[in-house]
């Protein structure tokens, strides 16, 4: 398995994972699927942060940052990731996740944050982000809103977080 860019030719691989990874029995359309594709047009898709998972020439894995806000700062939003079902179990999910943070970091991003499972993400460094200022517009959200501070961070890097408009859409 090797991790690289997202190339254009990549996308019909990369809908079909997102497709596989998140959807469910009776539910024709899969929102993740679609949030990349709009990520995409609306141009907040980070390029250099789309990436993919490749075996034996088939994409079997993707994730992708794209930009948002804390207040009026920039930061990223990461999601969806998703890994077709039979290669799940197998560190896919893994190597995105530490690809994917190495690339932002050497981007000189200062975070990255996401709504997830965070007995999952803390291994990757996610951590809560209400303690550290960093809040969601949905109070709902706090236990799961985690953020990964990369090493641009600053702790002036506080207020409320926007994700991109696309996933306000959904």
């Amino acid at each position: 398995m090797i991790v690289r860019r997202e190339v254009v030719t990549d996308r019909p691989g990369i809908h079909a994972v997102h497709v596989a990874a998140f959807g469910r029995p009776g539910v024709s359309v899969v929102a993740e699927a679609g949030l990349v594709d709009a990520l995409r047009a609306d141009g907040d898709a980070v390029p250099a942060l789309s990436l993919v998972a490749e075996a034996d020439g088939t994409v079997v894995g993707h994730v992708v940052c794209s930009r948002a806000h804390i207040d009026s700062r920039p930061a990223l939003g990461l999601g969806p990731l998703g890994v077709l079902p039979e290669h799940q179990g197998r560190g896919v999910g893994s190597a995105l996740m530490h690809g994917v943070l190495a690339a932002a970091d050497a981007l000189d991003e200062p975070a990255v944050v996401l709504l997830g499972d965070a007995g999952y993400y803390r291994r990757f460094g996610f951590e809560p982000a209400r303690p550290l200022g960093v809040v969601p517009v949905h109070p709902e959200w706090v236990p799961h809103f985690q953020v990964r501070r990369l090493h641009t961070w600053t702790a002036a890097l506080r207020g409320t977080f926007h994700y991109a408009p696309a996933f306000g859409r959904l």
